[in-house]
C-alpha cells in the first residue's frame, strides 16, 4: 500500500514539474493569459480576443488595443500635408484572424474606415459604409520632446541610441528607420515601410509606434521591462509623443471632420471678409453722393455769377 502511495506521489510530482516547465512569461506583452511554452516558444492567448500570440515578437496593435479595452472598458520639421493624427484615441477594434485591423470599424451605429495602424481615415457614417480595402500606412512620424536640460544633446549619440533601441527593443529592421532628426528639445523619428518592401516575419511599423508611445507614457506593454533611454551615460526623460500617419492613399475627410475650433476660425474669417466688403461698398456709395453734391453746388454757383 505504501508502495502504491509513493508511486502516485511520484507521478503527481512529475505532472506538476512538467506543467511548471510548460508555463512561461510573455516578456513582450503583459496583456495575455494562458501562456504555454511549446517548441521553445512562449505562446499565449491575447486578452479580449483569445487570439494566440507568439512572445518572441511584438503583438499586433489591433490585438493590443482590444486587450486594453477589455481591461479598462472605462518649432519643428514641417509635416507632409497628408499626415494626420489619431484624434479618436482608444476604441474596441475588430481584428482579423492574423491580428490585422478590419478595414471597417464600428461603434454602435457609427462606422468608419481605418488604415493598417487602425487610425480613422474617413468621416464617420452609418453601418452601410463600405470600406473596399485596408489602406497601408507607409510612413509614421513620431515627434517627442525631451526633458529640460542646460545643454543640447549630442545629435550623433542621440541618433545612435535610438537606432539601437528601435532595432533591439522593438525588433524593427534598421532599413525601416528613415531618419532621426534632433532640433533641441524636439526629436523626430521617421519609420517607413512599404507593403512591397516588407518581408514576411518583419514587425510592422504601426506596432512599433504603438509600443514606443506606450513606453514614453510610462504604460509599457512589456512584462516588467521599464523603458529607459541613456545617451552618453545620462538617463533622459521624455514628454508625451505625438504620432502622425501617412497612408498610401490620402485620407477622405470632409468639412464634417473638422474640429469645432477650426470651424469657428473659418466662420470668423468669412464674417470678417463679408464685413470688409460691406464697409467698402458703403464707403464708395458715400463718396459718390459727396462728389455729386459737390458738382451740383458748383453748377449753382456758376449760374449765380452769370446772372
Amino acid at each position: 500500500m505504501q508502495l502504491l502511495r509513493g508511486a502516485a506521489l511520484l507521478l503527481l510530482l512529475c505532472a506538476i514539474a512538467c506543467w511548471a516547465q510548460d508555463e512561461c512569461v510573455c516578456t513582450k506583452n503583459k496583456r495575455v493569459t494562458n501562456c504555454v511554452k511549446a517548441e521553445g516558444t512562449c505562446r499565449c492567448e491575447s486578452i479580449g480576443s483569445g487570439a494566440i500570440v507568439e512572445c518572441n515578437t511584438l503583438t499586433s496593435k489591433c490585438l493590443l488595443m482590444k486587450a486594453e479595452m477589455t481591461g479598462s472598458k472605462a518649432g519643428r520639421r514641417k509635416k507632409p500635408k497628408e499626415a494626420f493624427e489619431d484624434t479618436d484615441g482608444l476604441y474596441d477594434p475588430e481584428c482579423e484572424n492574423n491580428g490585422m485591423f478590419k478595414a471597417k470599424q464600428c461603434n454602435g451605429t457609427s462606422c468608419w474606415c481605418v488604415n493598417t495602424a487602425g487610425v480613422r481615415r474617413t468621416d464617420k457614417h452609418d453601418t452601410n459604409l463600405k470600406c473596399s480595402q485596408l489602406v497601408r500606412t507607409t510612413w509614421i512620424i513620431i515627434e517627442m520632446k525631451h526633458g529640460e536640460r542646460k545643454a543640447p544633446l549630442n545629435a550623433e549619440s542621440l541618433k545612435r541610441a535610438f537606432m539601437e533601441t528601435i532595432t533591439s527593443r522593438y525588433m524593427l529592421d534598421g532599413r525601416y528607420i528613415g531618419d532621426i532628426v534632433y532640433e533641441n528639445p524636439y526629436i523626430t523619428i521617421d519609420l517607413k515601410q512599404n507593403s512591397s518592401g516588407k518581408s514576411p516575419g518583419d514587425v510592422d511599423i504601426a506596432d512599433v509606434a504603438y509600443y514606443f508611445e506606450k513606453d514614453v507614457k510610462g504604460d509599457s506593454i512589456f512584462h516588467n521591462d521599464r523603458f529607459n533611454m541613456s545617451i552618453d551615460d545620462e538617463m533622459l526623460s521624455f514628454e508625451k509623443a505625438v504620432v502622425y500617419y501617412v497612408d498610401e492613399v490620402a485620407p477622405e475627410f470632409s468639412m464634417k471632420s473638422l474640429t469645432a475650433g477650426v470651424i469657428a476660425v473659418i466662420v470668423v474669417v468669412i464674417v470678417a471678409i463679408v464685413a470688409g466688403i460691406v464697409v467698402l461698398i458703403c464707403t464708395r456709395r458715400r463718396r459718390g453722393k459727396y462728389v455729386k453734391a459737390e458738382v451740383k453746388e458748383m453748377n449753382e454757383m456758376h449760374r449765380g455769377l452769370n446772372a
